[in-house]
């Protein structure tokens, strides 16, 4: 069987019709988000981060993950100390494998969640023993991500994939009907199509040409089909690492057009608009249901903030003062 939609629900929900006692993911590279959600699981888990042995791990990332590890008592995350781009989602049954799936996707929420982009098909019961085997041989070369000392981890990120982005307008107020505003209207009443303390972080066309690595370009009308002629929604999933720890679910969506090409016009989160914006608005003491205005972010001390891709979908926000 090929799976080509729903990748994490398949992962998340495989185990019901299965007898397992254990799941491993082996993961080119990781998201906070799905590694968190194994939680839920009625088993251990082991995740293990495979390109770690030649990209190595963005601080904000590895703390994160140490964050979820210290949180989660079902789980061990590894880091390969040699370079793995498989992509292996393994259920065993006292160490036995029964069931597993291999394919392109990534366990994050960029790989997972984006229809038709990664697949994940079923192995047969023939491959089980070298998966196995191979397996053993990556955890054997791996360490636990509390073992790493701080020497090792990657503390900054490219020039190109930083870039400060304002939550002010040119003429230094803040934004009507889009930023930390976005469930207004211009006219300054709440939005009939939005609740009232959504909010979102604006990408301009300046951003995406002096940082086109950041902001990749979305999908093509044709890349919008899928293989029944249906349209797919365009936006690209992206996980948020804020710089106090907190994660969320984004999304890159609505249109900037440059030269005839889609870009994304701003970073939400998702699946509620709303989740940034309340976490913004406590952050800056502003009380729910208020707009912001220019006075409050000088009084928190920041009007903007800094954004980096820390790898393939994954972003960080630093606010801090």
């Amino acid at each position: 069987m090929l799976y080509t939609q729903n990748l994490e629900e398949i992962i998340f929900q495989r185990h019901e019709i299965l007898d397992t006692d254990e799941l491993i993911v082996l993961s080119g590279y990781l998201g906070p988000r799905p590694v968190a959600r194994l939680e839920e699981l009625p088993f251990n888990s082991r995740v293990i981060y495979g390109m770690y042995g030649s990209d190595g791990i963005q601080n904000r990332l590895h703390n994160s993950l140490i964050r979820i590890q210290n949180e989660v008592e079902n789980l061990n995350i590894f880091y390969s100390q040699i370079p793995v781009h498989s992509k292996c989602y393994v259920w065993r049954k006292q160490g036995q494998i029964i069931h597993a799936l291999l394919g392109s996707a990534n366990f994050s929420i960029n790989g997972l969640t984006t229809p038709y982009r990664e697949i994940l098909a079923e192995t047969t019961r023939d491959t089980f023993n070298p998966l196995n085997i191979y397996l053993g041989h990556v955890l054997n070369n791996s360490i636990s991500c509390l073992e790493i000392e701080g020497s090792e981890v990657q503390e900054g990120v490219e020039a190109s994939l930083t870039c400060n982005m304002s939550l002010i307008m040119p003429n230094g107020q803040t934004h009507n009907a889009s930023g930390l505003n976005w469930g207004y209207m211009a006219n300054g009443l709440p939005s009939p199509k939005r609740g009232i303390d959504d909010a979102c972080i604006p990408i301009s066309m300046e951003h995406i040409r002096n940082y086109p690595e950041l902001f990749p370009q979305k999908l093509t009308a044709r890349e919008l089909l899928d293989v029944r002629g249906r349209r797919q929604r365009s936006n690209e999933a992206i996980e948020l690492i804020w710089d106090d720890g907190i994660t969320m679910e984004g999304l890159l969506e609505q249109n900037n057009v440059i030269d005839g090409i889609k870009y994304p016009k701003a970073i939400s989160s998702f699946p509620a608009k709303n989740e940034m914006g309340e976490y913004l608005r406590q952050r800056i003491g502003v009380p729910l249901g208020q707009p912001v205005q220019r006075h409050h972010l000088d009084r928190y001390g920041r009007t903007d903030i800094t954004v980096s891709l820390l790898e393939n979908g994954i972003y960080s926000c630093d606010f801090s003062v």
